[in-house]
């Protein structure tokens, strides 16, 4: 991940600051009929105010029982305070397969941890309905745990280990091990003055 690659790679992070919500009735309309769309399509998602790439990579992958290697890992954060660690998979036959563990009041212990709690998988691929040019991602109810060890103010991350098991049964896990690269932060719009920003 040296070079332009982390700038390559945004563009595939970027769907998650797509907000359902910008779907007109009829696209909204289409996109549920189709057998694949997610099963709960919120008329208002949030959008990404924040999106942070981190440089290393994943010593463990595994996606429903699938290994796989990564090409990136993110954290982005939402204007409601939604976080998600996002990974981008290595796989030659599919450039927008990217999941997400999503959750929402993280808990910082001190400056260098921080926990975050599951409640949803975020399944993107080339094959979800598009909205606006971009696929909208399937959810699945999901319980598990993130940890972050570094600290995001000083652009430092050491790791993130994340576990999750679906509604279905299906098995999530992450491990990411930075390179010591600093997290290359974008603001992709401001967030509200109440939400709180770990890289202040």
């Amino acid at each position: 991940m040296r070079s332009r690659r982390p700038l390559m790679l945004t563009g595939a992070f970027l769907t998650l600051a797509v907000p359902c919500g910008a779907q007109t009735a009829d696209t909204r309309q289409a996109v549920e009929q189709r057998s694949d769309a997610p099963r709960h399509i919120e008329h208002r998602q949030p959008m990404t105010d924040i999106l942070a790439l981190m440089s290393g990579k994943c010593t463990t992958l595994k996606i429903a029982g699938q290994d796989y290697a990564c090409k990136a890992v993110a954290y982005a954060h939402t204007e409601s305070g939604r976080v998600s660690f996002a990974v981008a998979l290595e796989d030659p036959a599919d450039d927008s397969h990217v999941v997400s563990f999503s959750g929402e009041n993280g808990k910082r212990f001190d400056d260098n941890s921080y926990e975050l709690p599951v409640d949803r998988m975020l399944l993107n691929s080339r094959h979800r309905p598009k909205v606006h040019g971009l696929p909208v991602p399937a959810e699945e109810a999901s319980t598990g745990v993130c940890r972050q060890f570094g600290n995001f103010a000083a652009r430092k991350v050491s790791n993130v280990t994340c576990t999750a098991i679906d509604s279905r049964g299906q098995r999530y896990e992450l491990l990411f091990v930075s390179d010591g690269t600093p997290i290359g932060v974008r603001r992709v719009r401001q967030s509200a003055p109440s939400i709180n920003d770990p890289f202040k």
